[in-house]
């Protein structure tokens, strides 16, 4: 034991002096890296001891140590709430429906425009892909607004040229997830594919050309090269896009929603947001946040472990 307990001491100091070396011989990196590290301890660990409002009557004017403890009773209220399935299922909807429209979209699109040859059109149609993203989620509402409008809109303008009724789709709660899901996939999947590109890019051009030399078909180059070749950036976006899974866009659902679609457009951020600064409910809305966040930790867990005993692609 006692010699067991002398190669630890030992190896300790060994280790210390290793980071003691590295670090005179690198400080300029450590520097560099100094930024970033102040930036997460400050804005993303810091903020981590308001979490404890969860788990208490937060009163402004006692602060977060002096507001009384309640335990989980904030969490009790949302479980036992009428609304509580309601919310649930429409977030989980919305999301699921979005993961599995959105996110083979961008993966195609980059397949894609792999195969186009010429420099100057696959430039022009990336950047032309990539703009919609810049646009802001307001502006992106004003135009579905103005786009979906029963009077003057360019569908019902085409519904009237066949004798149809106008419809004002913004009202119609069977309506919100469609619309939600097809925007989204219109304003994101350009940029979606920037990752997916990369990891073509990096694909050895000789296996292009000895499969070219086989008489390989399009076809066949896309499923014998470039599929496997991005399999794992795709494997890794869908982890961290399942860990989104009761994290919806509350400014677009909020901006989008009416009294009409409420049904479906009542989300759990959007209830949050209107509790939380409509009514103040800090605590309540805490305990709803810690909810979430940490159904959507084991989400990733959870898949992460699948892809790696299926894929053996995992973030970590």
């Amino acid at each position: 034991m006692g010699v067991k307990k002398q190669r630890k001491i030992e190896g300790g100091k060994k280790q210390k002096q290793g980071f003691k070396k590295a670090f005179k011989n690198n400080w300029q990196l450590y520097v560099l890296v100094l930024p970033a590290l102040i930036y997460f301890f400050v804005f993303n660990y810091l903020p981590l001891y308001g979490i404890q409002i969860a788990f208490r009557d937060y009163k402004a004017v006692h602060g977060i140590a002096g507001s009384a403890w309640v335990g989980l009773k904030h969490f009790k209220t949302f479980f036992d709430a009428y609304y509580f399935k309601r919310l649930l299922s429409n977030t989980l909807l919305l999301n699921v429906y979005s993961l599995l429209w959105s996110f083979p979209i961008p993966l195609i699109l980059a397949i894609l425009l792999n195969q186009i040859k010429s420099a100057k059109r696959k430039r022009f149609i990336q950047t032309s892909i990539y703009v919609p993203y810049f646009i802001s989620t307001v502006v992106l509402a004003g135009m579905l607004y103005i786009f979906l409008s029963p009077s003057g809109g360019i569908f019902n303008v085409f519904r009237d040229a066949f004798g149809l009724k106008a419809v004002d789709y913004m009202s119609e709660s069977s309506a919100f997830r469609t619309i939600y899901i097809v925007s989204g996939i219109w304003q994101g999947a350009g940029w979606g594919t920037i990752l997916y590109i990369a990891s073509l890019s990096g694909v050895d051009q000789e296996l292009y050309e000895a499969a070219e030399i086989d008489g390989a078909s399009i076809w066949q180059k896309i499923r014998y090269i470039d599929f496997p070749s991005v399999i794992p950036v795709a494997m890794m976006v869908f982890i961290l896009d399942c860990g989104k899974l009761l994290s919806s866009n509350t400014d677009k659902a909020l901006v989008m929603q009416t009294p009409g679609n409420i049904p479906t457009s009542d989300i759990i951020g959007v209830y949050v947001y209107n509790i939380g600064l409509g009514s103040g409910q800090f605590s309540y809305t805490a305990a709803i946040g810690l909810f979430v966040n940490v159904i959507n930790f084991v989400l990733i867990i959870a898949v992460n472990k699948i892809s790696k005993k299926a894929t053996n692609v995992g973030l970590f």
